[in-house]
């Protein structure tokens, strides 16, 4: 008969030593992953009043959204790093050309940086209203998920819908209907 010794861990025995730090780094992204969705998950706005700001554009005038009351109100949140953004900037450039006289474009830019911003508007020949959201103040009202987000406000200032990611012209052109028809 043959015995055969089976090598078991010790008590005691020592596990890498990078084992601690790497758990505590998974359960702190988890818990901030958990903590972002619990944030987010306050509920979109739609159907509810838009909360009001006043933003200095880059024109260097204020723009108070409480003051646009009475108009339909498309409102962009946008970034000069948004490779998505770029085309939708040229489809709500030409809608704001045609439609100007009764529907407010408005702007914001998100987690960027004035020189960049500036630059990118005149790089796509973007004429209505832009600004910066200074502090993320803006966004975190909304409560946007990221950029591109367009909301659509209409002239009772209530939010009637919020379109995430970019924009395609039949939708543009669909809610514009429905803006220009209240």
């Amino acid at each position: 008969m043959t015995t055969q010794t089976i090598d078991r861990p010790t008590l005691g025995t020592q596990r890498p030593w990078w084992m601690l730090p790497a758990l505590v780094v998974v359960l702190s992204v988890l818990g901030l992953l958990a903590y972002g969705l619990m944030a987010r998950g306050r509920g979109q706005l739609v159907d509810g009043p838009a909360p009001d700001f006043t933003l200095q554009s880059f024109a260097g005038e204020p723009v108070t959204l409480s003051e646009l009351r009475g108009q339909p109100v498309i409102l962009n949140f946008w970034a000069s790093w948004c490779r998505e953004c770029d085309k939708e900037m040229r489809l709500l450039e030409s809608s704001y050309q045609r439609y100007q006289d009764e529907i407010v474009f408005l702007g914001i830019d998100y987690i960027d940086t004035e020189d960049k911003a500036r630059a990118y508007l005149e790089q796509y020949g973007i004429t209505y209203p832009n600004g910066p959201d200074l502090g993320s103040r803006i966004a975190n009202d909304y409560r946007i998920k990221g950029v591109p987000e367009t909301f659509f406000i209409g002239k009772d200032g209530t939010v009637r819908g919020v379109h995430i990611g970019p924009l395609a012209q039949a939708d543009l052109e669909a809610w514009i209907e429905q803006l220009r028809n209240e």
